[in-house]
């Protein structure tokens, strides 16, 4: 059991009298309330406010060749689809609400809690939300970054937060940057509390952890823990210029929670991802992709970019492409995100190009914003790259303000 503090009074007997009270009253009533979804239904959750059900969300099950099953959730955030369609490992769910970004999960989605983040409108901001499946496993998110380290003991960080913090699979554990600072790089990892004694355990590998990354509207990014022994799983870092580096591995820690911002700011990262050239089925979804975008189906063109990438995690020219169609639907924060992963992964005879073009386009989206200092520094990266008339205009545009 964790230590009591100010954002932990759930194991105060005070809360735990608090909350038997409580379930008591719901049987009572005749409520679900705390039931868990084991009859295959799915529940929707907020992802930063502690035990909020959230009703009217429109919950969708896609089957390639099979009609999309719907659903909405009800007071209670349940959710009722087929539990054999929600078992099938080739179906994927998507849960969308007017001013929550869109989840999209691929199943097995049965006996599952899943957490909506509320939108957030800094082209900076980031949400990470955590959940697992395991009875009895309490994990904890760390985030760590120059002067900062958030984690249950210490909520709150220079524009960061932990906005829900969990001990067991009932709730989601929820960290949002508000706004990154430039320069400064920041790593997120989960820590496995309950053996945190027992280093070299597999609880966590077995816990059916799995991180969520939203930027903007937009569910961006999703991981899940993988196949290894220890109790640290380090998930991402964002380097100085915002560019994701994609660590994903879990290692064993005899580390103390509070010395875990140390360890993790020593952590290696992960060597630059080799050259590679997209699979067929890559390019085709890039290529479908395009084919949307000229005709004006931006959806269609975010959704084929999407398929690609996840077909090839490298595939820069996919990325390159989706934040282009992130700008032309007015997603600025997204169109940043897919762009630095762009820069990140370009290589190859025509990395050059795919940078400047990404660096050109997220100082657009800065100088939109009002942040001409960003702006300005991306436009020069641009130059840098592969010079161009139109970035030297843009620096003569911004260098005025």
């Amino acid at each position: 059991m964790r230590p009591r503090t100010a954002l932990s009074p759930r194991f105060s007997p005070l809360r735990r009298t608090l909350a038997a009270a409580a379930a008591l009253a719901c049987l009572a009533a005749g409520l679900a309330c705390a039931a868990e979804p084991g009859d295959g239904a799915v529940v929707v959750l907020s992802a930063t406010v502690a035990d909020q059900r959230i009703e009217g969300a429109s919950v969708e099950l896609r089957r390639d060749g099979q009609p999309t099953l719907a659903a909405s959730s009800d007071a209670q955030g349940r959710a009722g689809l087929d539990p054999a369609a929600l078992a099938d490992p080739a179906a994927r769910l998507s849960i969308r609400k007017p001013g929550y970004a869109e989840l999209l999960a691929q199943c097995p989605c049965s006996d599952r809690r899943y957490a909506l983040s509320p939108a957030l409108a800094s082209l900076d901001g980031l949400r990470v939300v955590l959940s697992w499946d395991a009875p009895g496993v309490d994990l904890d998110a760390h985030l760590n970054f120059p002067g900062n380290h958030v984690y249950f003991q210490r909520p709150r960080g220079a524009d960061a937060r932990l906005d829900l913090d969990a001990a067991d699979r009932r709730r989601p554990e929820t960290v949002t940057i508000a706004r990154r600072r430039a320069g400064a790089a920041y790593t997120y990892a989960v820590h496995d509390f309950g053996h945190r004694q027992q280093p070299e355990a597999d609880a966590l590998a077995r816990s059916g952890a799995k991180v969520y990354v939203y930027v903007g509207q937009s569910l961006v990014r999703t991981y899940a823990a993988p196949a290894q022994a220890g109790n640290l799983w380090t998930v991402f870092r964002i380097d100085g210029e915002g560019r994701f580096e994609e660590i994903d591995r879990i290692a064993a820690s005899r580390a103390g929670a509070d010395a875990l911002g140390a360890e993790l700011a020593r952590a290696p990262g992960q060597s630059a991802p080799p050259a590679a050239v997209a699979g067929e089925d890559a390019a085709a979804a890039n290529q479908r992709g395009e084919t949307a975008y000229r005709s004006g189906d931006l959806p269609g063109a975010i959704a084929a970019y999407q398929q690609a990438i996840e077909l090839d995690p490298n595939y820069a020219l996919a990325f390159s492409n989706l934040g282009l169609a992130y700008v032309r639907k007015g997603r600025a924060a997204e169109a940043i995100w897919a762009s630095r992963r762009a820069i990140t992964l370009a290589k190859g005879a025509g990395a050059a190009t795919i940078r400047a073009g990404a660096y050109y386009n997220i100082g657009k989206l800065y100088e939109f914003d009002g942040q001409y200092e960003r702006a300005m520094s991306n436009y020069l990266a641009a130059r840098r790259e592969k010079p161009d008339k139109s970035y030297d205009e843009a620096l003569r545009r911004v260098s005025g303000y």
